[in-house]
């Protein structure tokens, strides 16, 4: 093998003498194939953001305005963001469980997830007879997935529930949204 100025090419030489045999080119073909799809799966990995949850400007600024008016609020609101299920937003929990997690009462979490979910903070939907809710937070202040899945947020898809077990969830929904849509105009 020669290079452009037609003295040998080292380089290419050796890469020929280390795969000489048509039976050594196709087991080096093969690792080289092997090496590329372990770096691949590697990629995939890194991208599923595990242990990550990303937190935009608007849900900074909630999170600095509830830590002046609810604290409770708050320390709920960023648990909840700690454990969304990434891809939905969010995230389904007893009342125990969140009491049990943030060393406070269930009478407080009871006050606290409702005061978030009036002021359109977060939308609590009360799944059976117990006290267990799916807690949905907004995929444009909390987020944990790529982008392009945010069309599957839970504030984005249609939710089933009877009017009596969660109150007026459509109109709920619809205010959320309206914020929603009003911010990213000014923006």
């Amino acid at each position: 093998m020669t290079n452009l100025t037609g003295k040998p090419d080292k380089k290419k030489l050796t890469m020929d003498l280390r795969v000489s045999t048509t039976e050594k080119r196709l087991q080096r073909f093969m690792q080289l194939v092997d090496e590329r799809l372990n770096e691949e799966s590697e990629n995939r990995e890194r991208k599923k953001n595990k242990d990550f949850v990303q937190m935009y400007p608007r849900g900074f600024d909630r999170a600095i305005s509830m830590i002046g008016q609810y604290p409770l609020a708050a320390r709920i609101y960023m648990f909840l963001a700690k454990h969304i299920e990434p891809g939905t937003g969010a995230v389904v929990a007893s009342q125990q469980l969140l009491a049990d997690e943030l060393g406070i009462s269930v009478r407080s979490v009871q006050r606290g997830t409702k005061w978030l979910d009036e002021n359109n903070i977060i939308l609590r939907l009360k799944l059976g007879a117990g006290t267990v809710y799916a807690y949905c937070l907004d995929p444009s202040e909390v987020w944990k997935s790529w982008n392009t899945n945010k069309k599957y947020a839970a504030f984005n898809t249609k939710t089933l529930a009877q009017h009596k077990d969660n109150g007026d969830i459509k109109r709920r929904l619809m205010v959320m949204l309206k914020g929603k849509e009003q911010s990213n105009l000014e923006n």
